[in-house]
């Protein structure tokens, strides 16, 4: 321990995780407002049609099974990879047209590990696709999908191999500190895009336009103004050429930040798309999206730190085919650790993600102080969206970003009683 702590790395990533985890306390509301009682969600639940609840069961049941194969399946090659002199090898063929040139290994080498994984779950995808298509869910034809798979590769190709170069030429300058410069870099990174997402990446993937002169405008933009949360423009997503889901979302950080509705939830009345934009402007007015890419930039800030003293697992390095964890042959190894924190911590992220979306429903409620729209808003998108309304709690701790349907509901219950 005393050996460990006279680590400059470790000294850092202990003093990161302190200020996550104090974060986390802080700005997470963990308790307020409480989840409600199972016999409130049972309730909940009986009163929503039976065919909705049942469409929504066997909806999740089939998709399912091809997302925790595709889980399983990213991990058993990140760790092929990471823990074999595969990954160092594929890192070497890259850089092997140009001799064996660092900046080759980093970026081409490295563009092949992180594109491995990705191409041996495209089956599972396409698996995916057919059973949103199959349950009416996705609008896409299978030319159309194909076509956002190469954008999503395009996109992980551009961002992946600024990254690379940036991570092994700040090695390559700073090679006793670059794990403080990576942390810092890497951290500002996090904010940077997320700012910049909006307009960079959600273009690539949708249209939008901005929302014509109507009443359900002025009542959004009105809806924001009286509470507090100022937004550049109510602009339209043509979500509907891929997916007959609907929903809306607050995007943008500061002078980047607009309602954004998906054209396919203006079919629902406009006091339910209020509700739902109520919702959003409730992450806005909790600064949600600033908490989020503040921890998120903690928590990558710290897994370099972490990274770094990788140095020392001599056996992993040897595994790996590596002789330091600042080569690019070690790149492997370190989307292998990376994977398996990932997941480790799916629990810890999914719990913090849901509790910041039952405070937005709980600002919802009293923004709109209307329950009976925002039980029946929820109704809808559980029938629209074919949700399981009630999932199996263990699946629900592990992976559920938002609370069910069956708490929603029954929040507004006890908001209206």
């Amino acid at each position: 321990m005393v050996a460990f702590l006279r680590q400059p790395a470790a000294i850092a990533l202990l003093v990161l995780l302190g200020a996550l985890l104090i974060a986390g306390a802080l700005l997470v509301p963990w308790g307020d407002p409480p989840v409600p009682s199972a016999a409130a969600q049972a309730k909940a639940v009986d009163s929503l049609p039976a065919g909705v609840v049942a469409t929504g069961k066997e909806f999740a049941a089939a998709l399912r099974p091809g997302s925790y194969i595709a889980l399983g399946l990213s991990l058993a090659v990140a760790l092929l990879l990471g823990l074999t002199t595969l990954g160092a090898k594929l890192v070497a063929l890259g850089g092997r047209p140009f001799g064996g040139h660092w900046l080759a290994e980093a970026v081409l080498g490295g563009l092949l590990v992180v594109l491995v994984s990705q191409v041996v779950t495209l089956p599972l995808s396409a698996w995916s696709h057919s059973i949103r298509v199959r349950f009416g869910m996705s609008t896409q034809s299978w030319g159309q999908w194909a076509m956002d798979v190469g954008k999503s590769y395009l996109v992980t190709i551009v961002l992946s191999a600024l990254a690379l170069a940036a991570f092994y030429t700040v090695i390559r300058f700073a090679p006793k500190w670059w794990w403080a410069w990576t942390a810092v870099g890497a951290g500002l990174l996090v904010v940077v895009m997320s700012a910049l997402y909006p307009l960079v990446i959600e273009p690539v993937f949708n249209s939008f336009k901005p929302m014509g002169d109507s009443a359900l405008r002025t009542e959004l933009m009105d809806m924001a103004e009286a509470d507090g949360v100022p937004v550049k423009d109510v602009l339209v997503s043509d979500a509907s050429i891929r997916t007959n889901a609907v929903n809306a979302y607050v995007s943008g950080l500061g002078p980047t930040r607009r309602i954004v509705v998906y054209d396919n939830l203006l079919k629902a009345p406009d006091k339910e798309v209020a509700s739902v934009v109520a919702h959003e402007l409730g992450h806005a007015k909790a600064n949600d999206v600033w908490i989020g890419t503040a921890l998120a930039a903690l928590g990558t800030a710290a897994a370099v730190c972490a990274i770094a003293l990788l140095a020392n697992a001599t056996g992993l390095l040897r595994r790996a085919g590596a002789d330091t964890i600042t080569s690019p042959r070690a790149l492997a190894l370190i989307l292998a650790f990376v994977a398996v924190v990932g997941l480790l911590t799916t629990p810890l992220q999914s719990a913090v993600s849901r509790r910041m979306e039952m405070r937005a429903d709980a600002h919802a409620l009293e923004l709109t102080k209307d329950p009976a729209t925002f039980a029946e808003m929820q109704a809808n998108l559980a029938a629209s969206n074919k949700s399981d309304v009630d999932p199996p709690g263990i699946i629900h701790w592990l992976f559920g970003s938002h609370p069910t349907t069956a708490q929603r509901i029954a929040m507004a219950k006890a908001y209206g009683d």
